[in-house]
């Protein structure tokens, strides 16, 4: 383990607290500021994110995401009440799943909570969801491992963003049969600022999910160099994809039906619904 991992890891063993049971958990106000967000409110969102991935995955939010309550100081000897969570270990790593990826300690800490041994019991589940549910799985899988791919295309020597445009245009032009995102865009007759990756059902998005972790894969693998070569193995890597599509006898990517609803919207609508059924509960147990 580098130096900067092993000081970095240690931010997180630092904030973490023993239960009376021994337990462990993490305060999602001090795991804020171990991440570089400056503002709760911020926190608030990735939160809600990580509750609604919490969910999706078959879990009960409660035991991941315990509200509590506590008293800080606001200065000239006054004080007042603010929410704070006891996180899991799980939780955390739905947290930072869902954080920004452009913080370096994101990273850091997608690494640090970890689990591996979720990843069975996810795919259990996963079955049971119905399909915007298994939408807003695999588009979460394809936000992560489209962060990997792209430290891997920098490590292949891209540089530029108009050497990455190149580069994410290829893999779609090899799965969807000479399509680039543009052309995808106007086959689904989205808006101009639609996202793609937004209006694809789970089928389509688990296809886009195999050519973003083959080709980060491969390009970490055969230690590829140089933008024309990691382009080049995008393209192949999404050619190859979908041929395999054609040998399964799959419907080809661009000819799967385009979702009337957007899963930014379906994941808005239920971070709402379990905002309201928190503040039911909530209610209740005040009555």
């Amino acid at each position: 383990m580098s130096e900067l991992k092993a000081k970095e890891y240690k931010r997180f063993e630092e904030i973490k607290h023993i239960s009376a049971d021994g337990g462990e958990y993490w305060l999602a106000r001090e795991l804020s500021d171990t991440l570089d967000y400056t503002e709760w409110r911020n926190f608030t969102k990735v939160i809600d994110k990580a509750r609604l991935a919490c969910k999706n995955s078959g879990f009960d939010i409660d035991d991941h995401f315990v509200e509590v309550n506590k008293m800080v100081e606001i200065g000239s000897g006054t004080s007042r009440n603010v929410i704070d969570y006891e996180l899991s270990r799980y939780a955390c790593y739905l947290v930072v799943q869902n954080g920004d990826p452009r913080k370096e300690v994101i990273a850091h800490g997608q690494t640090y909570f970890a689990i591996q041994t979720r990843r069975q019991e996810v795919a259990d589940y996963f079955n049971q969801l119905d399909e915007d549910n298994k939408r807003l799985v695999v588009r979460g899988n394809i936000k992560q491992w489209n962060q990997m791919l792209a430290e891997a295309a920098r490590n292949a020597g891209l540089i530029t963003n108009e050497e990455y445009a190149v580069f994410q245009n290829a893999g779609y032009k090899g799965l969807y049969g000479g399509l680039d995102v543009k052309d995808i865009h106007a086959r689904k007759n989205l808006s101009k600022n639609d996202k793609i990756l937004d209006f694809m059902g789970s089928e389509e998005l688990a296809a886009n999910l195999f050519r973003i972790t083959q080709t980060e894969s491969k390009l970490k693998r055969e230690n590829i160099q140089g933008a024309r070569a990691a382009t080049a193995t995008h393209y192949s890597v999404g050619s190859k994809v979908r041929q395999t599509i054609k040998d399964l006898g799959g419907t080809m990517p661009e000819d799967l039906p385009t979702p009337e609803k957007s899963i930014s919207k379906v994941e808005r609508e239920q971070i709402a619904e379990l905002k309201r059924k928190a503040e039911k509960k909530s209610l209740m147990l005040d009555e």
